[in-house]
């Protein structure tokens, strides 16, 4: 006998129990909550599965733009969740999966959570957020210290003046260097006798004003690509922001910027910010953060450090000084959603004077009304999350010693890691780490050698198919499944600066082991090996080159 299907019904009586009752303890959802507490890695390596599903596969599991006339079930819906999203999502807490930022999480992040979204705190404005506020206000306070280490009587004069802010919390790094160059913009345009500031009158009627044919921000050539999307939102186009040239260590040349400031001075273009990195997305090199602030303090230029990335180094007593020069900055940006290891959606941008963002302060009569607290009033994002709480208990339950440990084992295992590339006879380590991340890319022994006494011609042949290579290796290593590197292009000086396709590692993940990182280069070895048309032809031209 067949048992009769159920079917929710759509009544106000079955939604007030959505609103009011968990599960049973039988239910899907309920096994999964506990199955999370128990062992959160354990329950991803489960539930996400090893061979990658092409993406055109998964579209056809959510190829249907009707809204659902018809209600589920939690533990019906929690069950096609598991098998159309979970099982074919990306497993970014796993120890292999050393291609991007993302890292295994902190356990105790579960169930806090839950407190954070079951109290839907708005950060916008005190009234929806209360203590959320002052909250959040102690963690901008906690990184502005890390970073400007000013002393105690200086937080508590500002740290919750309702006239002041020490920063803001964002999304994420995009929004935190907008944020950080849009004080910058206004603050450089400001009023001025009958000129109302640029806020008010506009940038037509602000580079009028000022005698300007332009404005422009500098930056190196390995700057973030989301300070494209501020250069666009801010109106000075992508144009305007200016690349700085970079040395063999893909750090900002202090002499190319000093050139840059002077080309622009003579165009009559107005630099009105200058951007340092500490830690690039490619290869996580730092730039030479003091001599760049002496240049901005000399134009009077507001100086801007995207530590996005390397800004937790500041964690570490043992390895801060790679960061000498950063609380010189006029702003910092950090992402706690990358080497504090909280979840996305957690940045921030700190500034060194108070006041610096009344320039982009913003009133309204019904909310963020002029005294408040509301910390809405100082930032781009109006309706926030109360993120700053996960950071708030990251800070207290892992602590500063806690922090520097993390961070001091994820240099020494990419330190560990670029030795152990070049030990190989046929890999070629293309960036040295820095902070943790690095590049390089697999060349067989032979190659190497062919690269050494090659022609110019022969160079650019060798490179197409090591690039041609790299990618496909990349490519397969993702769908496999077992491991995962990105890639990405640089031009290193040693090559002539041609362009070179490379492994991208990052290897943040406490989780992440030495045999691990063997068996990431074994993989890769094997894959070159599964590609015998391709590595006929690298031997070839290889071979040609050594006889000539």
């Amino acid at each position: 006998m067949v048992s009769e299907q159920k079917i929710a019904d759509v009544s106000f009586e079955s939604l007030l129990r959505i609103f009011t009752i968990p599960e049973g303890p039988d239910s899907t959802l309920t096994q999964i909550e506990d199955s999370l507490s128990k062992n959160l890695n354990q329950f991803l390596r489960e539930h996400i599965v090893a061979e990658e599903k092409p993406l055109h596969e998964i579209e056809k599991d959510f190829s249907n733009a009707a809204i659902p006339e018809q209600p589920e079930f939690v533990s019906d819906h929690t069950e096609h969740l598991l098998e159309s999203l979970v099982s074919h999502s990306v497993h970014t807490s796993s120890p292999s999966f050393i291609g991007h930022m993302t890292s295994a999480l902190p356990y105790f992040l579960m169930p806090l959570s839950k407190i954070m979204i079951a109290l839907n705190q708005n950060l916008v404005k005190i009234e929806t957020s209360k203590a959320f506020t002052p909250l959040e206000r102690q963690v901008l306070g906690m990184l502005h210290k890390l970073i400007y280490s000013q002393n105690d009587t200086f937080y508590s004069q500002w740290m919750h003046s309702a006239n002041h802010s020490l920063g803001a919390f964002c999304s994420g790094g995009t929004i935190a260097n907008i944020t950080a160059l849009w004080v910058a913009r206004n603050n450089a345009l400001r009023a001025e006798g009958e000129f109302k500031g640029v806020e008010k009158e506009g940038l037509f009627r602000a580079m009028k004003h000022y005698g300007y044919e332009g404005l422009a921000v500098l930056v190196s050539e390995r700057g973030h690509y989301s300070l494209k999307k501020a250069a666009d939102v801010l109106g000075i186009g992508q144009q305007g922001l200016v690349a700085v040239k970079t040395d063999h260590n893909n750090r900002i040349c202090p002499a190319d910027l000093k050139l840059k400031f002077a080309e622009l001075k003579q165009r009559k273009i107005k630099p009105f910010a200058v951007i340092g990195v500490a830690g690039t997305t490619e290869t996580g090199n730092v730039d030479p953060l003091k001599e760049i602030a002496a240049i901005c303090a000399q134009q009077s230029c507001h100086f801007h450090v995207d530590a996005a990335w390397g800004g937790a180094t500041l964690m570490s007593s043992k390895y801060r000084h790679l960061l000498d020069g950063v609380e010189l900055a006029d702003s910092v940006t950090i992402d706690a959603h990358k080497q504090l290891y909280i979840p996305m959606g957690a940045g921030m941008v700190l500034f060194k004077n108070p006041d610096a963002m009344k320039s982009i302060e913003h009133h309204a009569q019904y909310i963020l009304r002029k005294g408040s607290k509301d910390l809405g009033s100082h930032t781009l994002e109006g309706s926030r999350s109360g993120m700053a709480m996960l950071v708030y208990a990251a800070m207290h339950i892992i602590s500063r010693p806690g922090y520097e440990l993390l961070i001091n084992q994820s240099i020494e295992k990419a330190r560990y890691f670029a030795d152990l590339i070049s030990q190989q006879v046929d890999f070629e380590l293309v960036s040295q780490p820095e902070l943790c991340l690095l590049t390089y890319r697999y060349v067989p022994e032979n190659v190497q050698a062919a690269l050494k006494q090659a022609s110019a011609t022969q160079l650019d042949e060798l490179h197409e198919l090591l690039n041609e290579l790299t990618k496909i290796i990349q490519k397969k290593q993702r769908e496999t499944g077992l491991s995962f590197v990105s890639r990405t292009q640089l031009n290193p000086i040693r090559w002539a600066q041609r362009d070179t396709i490379v492994f991208r590692v990052v290897l943040a993940n406490p989780l992440t082991t030495k045999e691990v990182l063997s068996s990431v280069l074994d993989e890769q070895r094997n894959i070159a090996k599964s590609v015998p048309d391709l590595m006929t032809r690298l031997e070839k031209v290889a071979s040609q080159v050594l006889n000539q």
